[in-house]
C-alpha cells in the first residue's frame, strides 16, 4: 500500500508568507538598482547641484535640526547644556504670557497679511498685465518699488509721528476731527494696526513680480480653445485657465507670503520700539530675538524657533492643499 503524500496541493491565487517575503526583498533590491542606475545616468546633474546642495545642507537644513535638539536642552552659552526635555516647551506656552501675547500678534499678522496680500497681489498683477506695455513696466516698477527700496519704510516714521507735525495728525487736525496729536506709535490701542498697514505696503513686491511673470507666460491659444469649449466670461477664463496655468507662480508667491507673515520683525522694532508698548507689536521673531541675542537662553530661544517653524511648515501645506484645488 502505498504510502499518501504529506503535500498540500498548491491553489492558484494564494501568496504565502514566504512568498510574499522574497517577493518584497526582490522588489526593493530591483529599486535600489534603478536607483543606482538613475544616479549614475544622470551623475552630470548631480554634479551641478552639488555645490548648492553642500551649503544648503550646511547652512538650512543643519541649523534647522540643531535647533530642534538644543530646544531640549538648558543652554547659555556658557556652561555645558543640560538636558531638560519638554521643560521649554511647558514654560513657552504655560509660564510665559508675552510669548501668548507675541502668538498671538503673529497670528494676527498672518491672517490679515498673508491673505488681503496675496489677493491683492494677484488683482493688481491681473489689472495692469492688461495695460499697454509700456504702461505695464512703469507699474511693475511702482509695485515693486517698496521691496527693493531697503528701509525706504521709515518714511511713515513721519507719517504716523505723534507730534502735530506728522503728516496723519497735521491732517486730521486740520480737518477737525481730532483736537491734539495721537500718539500713533506709542499707544496699543493703535500700534499694531500701524504696522499691520505698513507690512501690507511692503509685501506687495516679490509675489506681485511673479504673478506678472506668470501671466506673461500664459499660453493664449489655451484661451482660445477656453472659448470653444465654452468658457464665457473672464471669471471662467480666470478659474479654469489662468489660475492653473500659473500654479507654479501662485505657490511661489503664497510661500513668500506666508515666510513674511510669520517672520515680522524689523518694521516692528523700526516702528514701534523693542519691546513695543505693553508688547502690543511684539511678534515670534522679536520674541526670539528677545531669548537668543540679548538673554542668551538659547535653549528656549531654540524651542521658540521650533514653534515659529512648525507653524511656517503647517501653513505652507494647507496653502498647498487649498491650490490643488485650483480650477477643478
Amino acid at each position: 500500500m502505498k504510502a499518501k503524500s504529506l503535500k498540500q496541493p498548491v491553489e492558484e491565487g494564494i501568496v504565502y508568507p514566504k512568498q510574499e517575503a522574497t517577493r518584497k526583498k526582490s522588489n526593493r533590491q530591483g529599486k535600489w538598482q534603478r536607483l543606482k542606475r538613475d544616479i549614475k545616468k544622470a551623475r552630470h546633474y548631480y554634479y551641478l547641484m552639488a555645490p548648492f546642495m553642500i551649503i544648503f545642507t550646511l547652512f538650512t537644513i543643519l541649523p534647522v535640526v540643531a535647533s530642534f535638539v538644543l530646544s531640549f536642552f538648558s543652554f547659555n552659552m556658557l556652561e555645558m547644556p543640560q538636558f531638560v526635555g519638554w521643560d521649554n516647551y511647558s514654560r513657552l506656552f504655560l509660564g510665559d504670557d508675552v510669548f501668548m501675547t507675541a502668538l498671538r500678534n503673529t497670528l494676527l499678522f498672518a491672517v490679515i497679511t498673508g491673505p488681503v496680500s496675496y489677493v491683492a497681489c494677484f488683482i493688481f498683477a491681473w489689472i495692469i498685465n492688461e495695460l499697454s506695455p509700456k504702461i505695464r513696466a512703469f507699474m511693475t516698477v511702482i509695485f515693486y518699488a517698496p521691496s527693493i527700496a531697503g528701509n525706504v519704510f521709515f518714511i511713515w516714521l513721519i507719517i504716523f509721528s505723534g507730534d502735530a507735525y506728522g503728516y496723519l495728525n497735521g491732517f486730521l487736525m486740520e480737518l477737525g476731527i481730532i483736537l491734539e496729536p495721537i500718539q500713533w506709535l506709542r499707544d496699543e490701542q493703535y500700534v499694531l494696526g500701524v504696522v499691520i498697514l505698513v507690512q501690507l505696503w511692503l509685501s506687495l513686491g516679490t509675489s506681485f513680480l511673479a504673478f506678472i511673470a506668470g501671466l506673461q507666460t500664459l499660453d493664449r491659444s489655451l484661451i482660445e480653445a477656453g472659448a470653444i469649449d465654452g468658457i464665457r466670461n473672464r471669471w471662467q477664463e480666470l478659474w479654469y485657465i489662468t489660475l492653473p496655468s500659473m500654479k507654479p507662480q501662485l505657490l511661489f508667491g503664497a510661500v513668500m507670503q506666508i515666510t513674511q507673515s510669520f517672520a515680522v520683525a524689523d518694521i516692528s522694532i523700526a516702528l514701534a520700539g523693542f519691546p513695543s508698548v505693553n508688547y502690543a507689536a511684539h511678534t515670534v521673531v522679536t520674541h526670539l530675538m528677545d531669548y537668543g541675542t540679548i538673554r542668551f537662553e538659547m535653549g528656549y530661544a531654540s524651542a521658540i524657533a521650533t514653534v515659529l517653524f512648525l507653524l511656517m511648515v503647517g501653513t505652507n501645506l494647507l496653502v498647498q492643499k487649498l491650490l490643488r484645488k485650483v480650477g477643478t
